[in-house]
Parts: C-alpha cells; sequence; structure tokens
C-alpha cells in the first residue's frame, strides 16, 4: 500500500515541545471512542493544559484509511498519561464506549476495525520504523493506562478509565506483521521495578 498522510496540524502545535528521533521507543494505539475524525478533531484542538495545549494523538486513522497527522512525531503530544515524552499515539476512529464512556453498563466495545482502516495502520507503523530507529514497542492504551475510576451511573461501582484500542483490536494479526515487541501491563510493570531498582 502507498502511504499518504495528510497533514493536518493541530493549532497549538508549536507550543508542543520537540524532541529528536531518537527519543521515540514506542507506539501507543488508541480508538477515539467518538462517532467520526470530525469529532475527534474538535476534542483535539480543545485547549486542556496551562500550556496552551490540550489532548490529542499524532496520527489519526479514518474507518476508510484515511490517515491524518495532527501532530508531528518530532513533538510530544498529550494522549497517555506517564508514556508522552517517548511515544507516538495513534487514533483509530471507532465508537469504542461512546457516548456512555464510565457508564458500567455500557462497557461492552462493539464496533469492528474494518480491513481499510487496519492496512493503514500496518502501513504506518512501516513508515514510523523506518523514520525512526528505536522504535521498538507497540502497547495499546488499555496496557499503560490501567486505573480504575468511579462509574459515572453508580460511584460504588469501578470502570476502567481506558479501555483501548479494545477487543475487538486484531492484535495477533498486528503484531507479526509489524514487527515491534507488544508492551503489555506485566512487561510495562517489571520494566518499571527494575528501573526503581537502580
Amino acid at each position: 500500500m502507498s502511504l499518504t498522510i495528510l497533514d493536518q496540524p493541530l493549532p497549538y502545535v508549536d507550543l508542543l515541545p520537540e524532541r529528536p528521533a531518537s527519543a521515540v521507543r514506542r507506539v501507543v494505539i488508541h480508538c477515539t471512542e467518538l462517532p467520526d475524525l470530525a469529532t475527534a478533531r474538535e476534542y483535539g484542538e480543545r485547549v486542556l493544559h496551562a500550556s496552551g495545549t490540550g489532548n490529542s494523538g499524532h496520527y489519526y486513522i479514518d474507518r476508510d484509511g484515511t490517515i491524518c497527522r495532527y501532530v508531528p512525531a518530532t513533538r510530544v503530544a498529550h494522549h497517555v498519561r506517564g508514556h508522552n515524552p517517548d511515544s507516538i499515539g495513534i487514533e483509530l476512529v471507532n465508537l469504542g464506549r461512546y457516548p456512555h464512556w464510565w457508564d458500567s453498563r455500557h462497557q461492552q466495545m462493539t464496533e469492528p476495525y474494518p480491513a481499510a482502516q487496519i492496512t493503514a495502520l500496518l502501513a504506518l507503523l512501516a513508515h514510523l520504523r523506518e523514520a525512526f530507529p528505536a522504535l521498538h514497542e507497540i502497547a495499546g492504551h488499555e496496557d499503560l493506562d490501567t486505573d480504575w475510576m468511579p462509574a459515572s451511573n453508580d460511584p460504588a461501582v469501578q470502570v476502567r478509565r481506558k479501555l483501548d484500542p479494545g477487543i475487538h483490536f486484531p492484535w495477533p494479526a498486528i503484531v507479526p506483521a509489524c514487527g515491534l515487541q507488544r508492551l503489555g501491563p506485566g512487561i510495562l510493570n517489571r520494566e518499571q521495578e527494575m528501573a526503581s531498582r537502580e
């Protein structure tokens, strides 16, 4: 597949910290948990931080395989708590739990990922591996942000903050094809424990 990336920088992109390509070690796969790309863009443009920036992935892939770049991968985007400086965020347009994100009665993600979207993701991952020589890991948002929170419908019930990309994401097909090591919560916890002992 030939790769076409539509550059659509967010209004605050110049306020995001720059980093060298050598700093990028990991790709984090997200789903937007929103109905469409236009809504995801609106969310990405919202200023949420004192720095004048918001929360956004670097790349967005629509259901038809269209790839948009909202933030250059040589800048740090706010897409996953605690792991932004060394990662690239890729957002797949998918409903996820929309619009009942934290309602305990609606925690099942039901929308599959279309073949065109997955094909585009694999092409983008291949491109990123060439551009970022230190890139060697891939993780889901749910692997890195493992916190629980009170459910919106019943504060006595706890739900996961993040479940994306979720049960319909084809990890068994993606990992062997992309050549990156899957980083799950168990591996990450061991990595952090070892770092704290050094």
